[in-house]
């Protein structure tokens, strides 16, 4: 049991630094934050094998610890509370699937799509009023729509993340290591 714990405690670490690292090496960066990247893949798989509530922990300090390393972009407590904290806390969301056999896949979805869904109502709430007159060669003058356009790089970040997650669950000693602790 306190193997067990010790080692839970050492991969969470390990994922959220792997997590971190992997929020450097951006393929595409937006103008105001927002990045393409396979920052959520350490996590959601973190989740999957340790279940909710030690997922939702480890994107939690992902949250925190990206805002400080990253010198965050913020409009207030409110985008560090949106943009990080929560949005990277729901990731974990995918522990949900813990246990389930064939639920690796759906969980890196589920935490992705997690992470996206609190960008985008972020978005067009606390982000919406500095809205442009055109983005992306089209006028703008809905913040919803506006928050939906600019979450693109974040839905490539949840396909990259799935594509790279199927090709891990692939690999047999990979698969084996991501549902070990499944078992105990």
């Amino acid at each position: 049991m306190k193997r067990n714990y010790i080692l839970m405690l050492c991969e969470g670490a390990l994922m959220v630094a792997a997590a971190e690292l992997l929020g450097y090496l951006k393929l595409f960066q937006m103008p105001q934050g927002g990045s393409v990247s396979l920052m959520m893949l350490p996590i959601t798989m973190y989740a999957y094998r340790w279940g909710l509530q030690r997922g939702l922990l480890a994107g939690f300090v992902l949250g925190v610890i990206d805002f400080m390393l990253n010198g965050g972009i913020s409009i207030g407590w409110q985008s560090i509370l949106g943009d990080y904290v929560i949005a990277l806390t729901a990731l974990g969301i995918g522990g949900v699937f813990h246990g389930k056999k064939w639920g690796f896949i759906p969980a890196v979805l589920l935490g992705c799509i997690g992470r996206l869904v609190v960008l985008y109502i972020v978005g067009a709430v606390i982000w919406g009023e500095y809205m442009p007159e055109e983005f992306l060669g089209m006028k703008m003058t809905n913040v919803w729509f506006y928050s939906l356009l600019y979450q693109i790089p974040i839905m490539l970040s949840v396909a990259a993340c799935t594509v790279v997650g199927s090709a891990l669950w692939a690999i047999p000693p990979v698969r084996k290591y991501i549902g070990a602790a499944q078992k105990g």
